[in-house]
């Protein structure tokens, strides 16, 4: 199983058809950009490709509609491959700063660099000839960080393909929402827990109405998972563990729970690391434990939160 593998098959689709996701193909410093919400408008189509790269091919995301009339739709993601679809690949751990241009990456790409400490941790390392990134940016990367990250993963550009959304899109608000399953086993991590024990995962979140700017789009994006987003992990060993461990993880678990994230944020004064880490998890966890035929339940959704939030 090759992450960036499975990723640059993806992209491969999307190249072909590109305008069908309402994308734009550049080539900078020799490396391909696919552009699916910077200059072009993207879509939500843009965004279930976005994020199934982002987790390497392993997960299948849908948009399901609500019954209920009024509600929100949800971004659904379902995974055999929980910990290196959504650890070694979705997980936005790479903060590409090079100059005055800035990047959020995931993707594949990190687990070829692997400059996070996570993959101590998780294993899951790879080499690739032909390597895939996503980036969470405003702005097209310059030849300067395609350098960069070609040279990370040791690639010459002409490897390396990119595909780039900013949060304030269609395709970067999906991508994020589809988050899920990885902020439910980035919490599980940070606690201690094995993850090898994971051994599927499915979640949802709802989608919110694309905002306006950039910084309302992370309030909103947070918000979809913190006080809307479930995850349901099946598991094997012990129920002990799991009661233990459980009400440790959903979002309710952190005193800056309770309030949209923009509020939190302005809160610390737009210090994104003074915010409690443990914030950032599902409202609701579950586990089904394969062994036993139990499952624990575990944290509660906050409508009115969301609501104010969709809203504002």
């Amino acid at each position: 199983m090759n992450l960036n593998q499975g990723a640059q098959a993806l992209c491969q689709r999307l190249l072909a058809d590109i305008d069908r996701f309402h994308g734009a193909i550049s080539t900078v410093a020799g490396a391909t950009v696919i552009d699916l919400g910077i200059n072009a408008p993207g879509g939500h189509d843009a965004g279930l490709a976005l994020a199934e790269v982002c987790l390497a091919g392993l997960a299948r995301v849908e948009i399901v509609q609500p019954s209920e009339p009024h509600a929100w739709p949800f971004v659904a993601v379902s995974t055999d491959h929980p910990v290196a679809a959504c650890m070694a690949s979705q997980y936005a751990g790479w903060q590409i700063a090079i100059g005055q241009y800035f990047a959020m990456g995931s993707g594949p790409m990190r687990a070829v660099a692997a400059k996070e400490e996570l993959f101590a941790r998780i294993g899951c390392r790879e080499t690739a000839d032909e390597v895939v990134g996503v980036l969470e940016t405003r702005k097209i990367p310059t030849p300067e960080v395609i350098d960069y990250i070609a040279k990370a993963c040791r690639v010459a550009p002409e490897r390396l393909t990119l595909l780039v959304a900013p949060t304030a899109s269609p395709a970067g608000t999906l991508q994020i929402v589809a988050r899920s399953v990885e902020t439910a086993l980035h919490k599980l991590l940070e606690l201690g827990f094995d993850l090898s024990r994971v051994e599927r995962g499915t979640g949802t979140a709802p989608l919110p109405p694309v905002a306006a700017d950039d910084m309302a789009a992370i309030g909103r994006t947070n918000d979809a998972i913190l006080y809307g987003g479930e995850a349901t992990l099946s598991v094997r060993g012990d129920d002990a563990s799991l009661e233990a461990i459980g009400p440790r993880v959903p979002s309710s678990a952190s005193p800056d729970h309770g309030q949209p994230f923009a509020a939190i944020f302005e809160r610390y004064n737009r210090d994104f690391y003074k915010i409690d880490p443990l914030l950032f998890s599902p409202a609701v966890l579950a586990f089904r434990n394969l062994d036993t035929g139990y499952q624990h339940s575990f944290g509660h959704a906050r409508p009115d939160v969301l609501a104010e939030s969709f809203h504002s």
